[in-house]
């Protein structure tokens, strides 16, 4: 069956990442996505390794990891659009999309007359999505804005890692770029609901999507916690804020997590662990009691999971009930049966000759399907195929454009 977004177009100006992971998210619904690169090294992504796919050979293709983990399924095409000749030419395929995506620097898109006010005059019922790091309007608009600069302006890091006073304490950020991602799932859901919109009222509309404004957006609990309190929120490690025992603890042979959600899963745990007088421990009989006394129960929980190791807490913690997981590395958690299980590792063919290995889209319909149409595109790999089929261009005419360095 066609994905949802069968038959919807993208014009896709995105670079990095934000603005990529959202339309490879639109091509994966069913979306036909072309990617518009630089004719010279094209998004800057592809450059950001080693690691780069290698082919058989052993030697290094020009993709990186990086940008294959967030560009499948899409269209290459390259256009200089500094050039009079590359915004005429994405002026007309703009006529022929229902979205177009672009992440550049507040005004770039207005200088190059590929700005919302331009491109609605000739295609009314566009989506037009614009992803920056600070949003189009307020006195930081006109920054860049890099995910690492997000995350510390937009109170995330405050919130993570160690305490200030343990061993390595301090502001750290996520392991992953995780505002640019939020930013990118956030645009999706945008656009998606303009096209739903746009079925009721025939028209297109402008989406500011800013990183600032996502990264804020889903402190979610640690927002709230200040509102309401009024007490800045601190960095608690593997600790929760709200619930306690909620964190690792330290087991003879490594670290395992232990989630306790309610008072009954307290329970559970202190009888798995053989204490469970600590249950009509007045201290501990509820998580607000619990979170006030943190300090004694944390230490006398600690010195019983070291006395056997991860496996056998795991195993008697899963047959109590009580929510608890084992600290996996990412090869652990890529090769891990439930995840293989439910396919969430697979590989493209390559127009290299070789597989990119890809994490699948965690989306499953009962009928609608996600497609997989094509891996991450090489520089340039459907410009003619893009030119001839959506505009009807000639060899002779795309021959002469390259030429002049146009595309």
């Amino acid at each position: 069956m066609a994905g949802p977004l069968s038959g919807i177009k993208v014009l896709d100006l995105s670079r990095i990442l934000a603005g990529p992971w959202s339309t490879q998210l639109l091509s994966d619904l069913g979306a036909d996505v072309i990617k518009v690169e630089r004719p010279a090294g094209g998004d800057d992504t592809r450059g950001w390794g080693p690691p780069f796919l290698a082919r058989e050979d052993g030697s290094a293709t020009a993709e990186s990891a990086y940008f294959l983990s967030a560009n499948r399924g899409k269209r290459s095409i390259t256009i200089d659009i500094s050039t009079p000749e590359g915004q005429g030419i994405l002026r007309e395929l703009a006529k022929t999309v229902d979205v177009f995506v672009e992440n550049y620097k507040l005004g770039d898109m207005k200088r190059y007359g590929l700005d919302y006010a331009a491109l609605c005059e000739i295609n009314p019922g566009l989506v037009y999505c614009s992803i920056t790091g600070f949003g189009q309007t307020g006195p930081y608009s006109s920054r860049a804005g890099y995910d690492f600069v997000i995350q510390a302006m937009g109170g995330l890091m405050s919130i993570t890692g160690q305490s200030d006073d343990q061993p390595g304490g301090g502001a750290q950020k996520c392991g992953v770029p995780i505002s640019d991602l939020m930013t990118g799932m956030y645009a999706s859901v945008a656009i998606v609901s303009a096209l739903f919109e746009r079925t009721r009222s025939g028209k297109g509309q402008y989406i500011d999507m800013s990183l600032l404004d996502t990264q804020v957006s889903w402190l979610a609990n640690q927002a709230s916690n200040y509102l309401v309190s009024g007490k800045p929120p601190k960095r608690w490690g593997n600790a929760h804020p709200n619930l306690a025992p909620y964190q690792s603890f330290a087991a003879s042979d490594g670290e395992l997590i232990v989630a306790v959600g309610n008072d009954r899963q307290f329970a559970a745990l202190c009888r798995t662990l053989g204490v469970e007088e600590l249950t009509h421990d007045e201290r501990y009989a509820t998580n607000a009691q619990r979170l006030q006394h943190r300090a004694t129960l944390i230490p006398a929980l600690s010195e019983l999971f070291v006395r056997a190791s991860k496996r056998h807490w795991l195993d008697q913690l899963e047959r109590s009930g009580v929510p608890c997981g084992p600290i996996q590395s990412i090869p652990e958690a890529l090769a891990d049966e439930h995840v293989l299980a439910r396919g969430m590792v697979f590989s493209l063919p390559h127009t290299s000759g070789v597989s990119a290995p890809q994490i699948a889209n965690p989306i499953k319909f009962s009928r609608s399907s996600i497609h997989y149409r094509r891996a991450p595109p090489a520089l340039s790999e459907h410009t003619d195929e893009i030119l001839t089929t959506e505009l009807g261009w000639s060899a002779e005419r795309i021959a002469h454009s390259k030429k002049k360095g146009v595309i």
